[in-house]
Formats: structure tokens, C-alpha cells, sequence
């Protein structure tokens, strides 16, 4: 089931500023509140939705993947996020939130970085084939006069002496117990003596990369390639998130592909469709001559066998279903309008013989009016 939109979770415009984000945040959460919903499993998964919703908006950097990649940027169920949080988590944060604590991470430790999505658009030709394509990705990437770490090489990295290590801590609020990230360490669980001067300390700098990404033969538009480790990189030295490109293949201006199928539309003279002939029709790996048989009526559809795709996942190849269509002449010249009606009064004189189709329309006709009295 697709993920609700994190704008319309909150209430507010795409455009909203930060302080319409906190505003909407804070009033949701209070609603949804497990203490003012007891027992109500309902309210608790909303209240977890407008969380997470709200961690991905107030971060800026976040709420940039988000806009430009959607939720693959920060989908828990693909590592990034805020997914893996448990419920005692989520409570805390958002009340560290709201009574003025630090942070909004919740959870202790550098978090992984985050999964990014590239839509990647391709030719049909190439998703049969498959290709290679290189694509730029602007991302966090791991600082390398640091290796990852925020330190100056050769200083110390020490434990926070606040929430010894575990990155956040625990606050009484009248007769709440609550959990918020760190505010000295802001949920690393670790200090920095020595920030690197590449990267103040975070461990991750603004890159654009290019990747060479292999794309398999029968490919079709929805299928995702993931590549392990390519996505944003982690903080203070946590592990890299994925990056997943999203498969659009492009509207190909002869053929439809339904599967392994492809299908085209071929259209055939009258002269053609009365006494038959062949017809030259394309195919992904070559022209063909379609035997067209004498009588043939328009919408009729042939099928040239193994003319289609190999699925990526395997199974036999597809056909090219070719569905001729009768085009009628236009820009007759007098002669030919004369020719034209000295056949039809020919095959008129013939009755229902050389138009069967049209006779037994026309008497269905007969009796429908005759049956309603007309």
C-alpha cells in the first residue's frame, strides 16, 4: 500500500515554513496522544505517522530528498527513516519536542544514512535490450580528510559525559517519564574536540557522484534496481543508505508493450485487404513481411511468435501482435471516384454475397425497429 503523503499528514502546504510544520506537528500530536486515546490502536499508528512525518519536514536536508525523491529517500521499510523506531522512541521525542528539549532523533548512536531514489527514463529499445547509463546523483557523501568520522585526523573522539554514550537521555515532566535525543552530544553519543575542518564536524559533505548503473535486458516501467551502499552516507561514520533507480520506460511511437507482448497497429490498403498481399512490418530486431490473406477485415490480429520481449525475471519470449487496420484512400482523383463506384454498384448487384457483415446488420436493424414499431 503507498505511503500517505508526509504535506498532507501534517495539514499543510508543500511550500509551509518551518514554524507551520512545528504548529501542525504539535497540535496533531497532542490529538493523537496514546493518553488522550486509550486503547485506541487507531490514534496510536496516526500519532506514529504524523512523527515521522514531522521528523522528515523539520529537517532540511531530509525534507530536500524527500521533495526531489519521494519516499525512497526516507522510507523506513527500505532502511532510512525513522522506521525503526519503537513506540517508547517515538514518545519521547516528540514530547522533548514540545517541552523544549534538543534534537529530534530519539534514538542513540549515528543513524545510517539515508536511501535515495533517481527515476531513470529509458527507450523501449533499450529496456528489451538492456543498456548501460550513467547517472549524477547529488548526495551526502562520507568526508574523506576524516574518513567519516567529524574529527580532525590524529584528535580524540571521546563519549559523551551526558548520556554516556547511549545518545539520548531520560527527563521527568511532571508525571511523565519522557525520552529526547542528547542535547550536548544532539544523539551521537559522542564529542568531538576537534571538528574537521572539511565538514564542521558532521562527517559527511554535499557531492554529486556519477554512477554507472547496468541495466538488465526486460526491464519495464515500475521495476527498481537497487544499489547497495550508493545512497547517502551515514553520520560520523554509521553505514551508507541504499539508492534505488525507478525503471520509467518511454512511449514508443509504434509499439505498446503488455507484458512480454508488444503489440502494433499495421494499416493495410483495400486492395490489400480484399485479395491479400504482404505487408513489410518493423520488428524490435528487424522488418518482416506479414502475409496478409485475401478477405481479411480491419481489426483482425496476427501474431509473428517470439517477436516480443524476454522478461527480466525469466520465461519465454513474448510475441508482436499485429492488429491491421483498412485505411480508406483519400485525395481521389475523378477517374478514381468513377472506379470506385463502378465497383460498388458491382459488388452491390451481388446482394449479401460480397458483404455479409453489412446485410446482417442491416436486418438486425430491420427487425429492431420492426419490433418497436417503427
Amino acid at each position: 500500500m503507498a505511503k500517505e503523503d508526509y504535506y498532507q499528514l501534517l495539514g499543510v502546504a508543500r511550500n509551509a515554513s518551518d514554524d507551520e510544520i512545528k504548529k501542525s506537528f504539535r497540535r496533531l500530536a497532542m490529538k493523537y496522544h496514546p493518553d488522550r486515546n486509550q486503547d485506541n490502536a487507531e490514534a496510536e499508528e496516526q500519532f506514529k505517522k504524523v512523527k515521522e512525518a514531522n521528523d522528515i519536514l523539520s529537517d532540511p536536508k531530509k525534507r530536500a530528498a524527500y521533495d526531489q525523491f519521494g519516499h525512497a529517500g526516507v522510507d523506513p521499510s527500505m532502511g532510512g527513516g525513522h522506521g525503526g523506531a519503537n513506540f517508547s522512541d517515538i514518545f519521547g521525542d516528540v514530547f522533548g519536542d514540545i517541552f523544549g528539549g534538543g534534537g529530534s532523533r530519539g534514538r542513540g548512536g549515528p543513524q545510517r544514512g539515508s536511501d535515495l531514489r533517481y527515476n531513470l527514463e529509458i527507450t523501449l529499445e533499450e529496456a528489451v535490450a538492456g543498456t548501460e547509463v550513467k547517472i549524477p546523483i547529488p548526495t551526502l557523501v562520507s568526508c574523506k580528510p576524516c574518513d567519516g568520522s567529524g574529527a580532525t585526523k590524529g584528535s580524540k573522539v571521546t563519549t559523551c559525559a551526558t548520556c554516556q554514550g547511549h545518545g539520548a537521555v531520560r527527563m521527568q515532566q511532571g508525571f511523565f517519564s519522557v525520552q529526547q535525543t542528547c542535547p550536548t552530544c544532539r544523539g551521537a553519543g559522542k564529542q568531538i574536540k576537534d571538528p574537521c575542518r572539511s565538514c564542521h564536524g558532521q562527517g559527511r559533505i554535499q557531492e554529486t557522484k556519477t554512477l554507472s548503473v547496468k541495466i538488465p535486458a526486460g526491464v519495464d516501467t515500475g521495476d527498481r534496481i537497487r544499489l547497495a551502499g550508493e545512497g547517502e552516507a551515514g553520520e560520523t561514520g554509521a553505514g551508507a543508505g541504499d539508492l534505488y533507480v525507478q525503471v520509467n520506460v518511454k512511449d514508443h511511437p509504434i509499439f505498446t508493450r503488455d507484458g512480454a507482448n508488444l503489440y502494433c497497429e499495421v494499416p493495410i490498403s483495400f486492395p490489400t485487404a480484399a485479395i491479400g498481399g504482404d505487408v513489410e512490418v518493423p520488428t524490435l530486431s528487424g522488418k518482416v513481411a506479414l502475409k496478409i490473406p485475401q478477405e481479411t477485415q480491419t481489426g483482425r490480429l496476427f501474431r509473428l511468435t517470439g517477436k516480443g520481449v524476454k522478461p527480466v525475471r525469466g520465461g519465454a519470449v513474448g510475441d508482436l501482435l499485429c492488429r491491421v487496420r483498412l485505411e480508406t484512400p483519400v485525395h481521389l482523383s475523378k477517374e478514381q471516384i468513377d472506379l470506385i463506384r463502378q465497383l460498388e454498384e458491382s459488388l452491390t448487384g451481388g446482394g449479401s454475397k460480397h458483404s455479409p457483415q453489412a446485410h446482417g446488420w442491416l436486418d438486425g436493424v430491420k427487425q429492431f425497429f420492426d419490433k418497436i414499431g417503427l
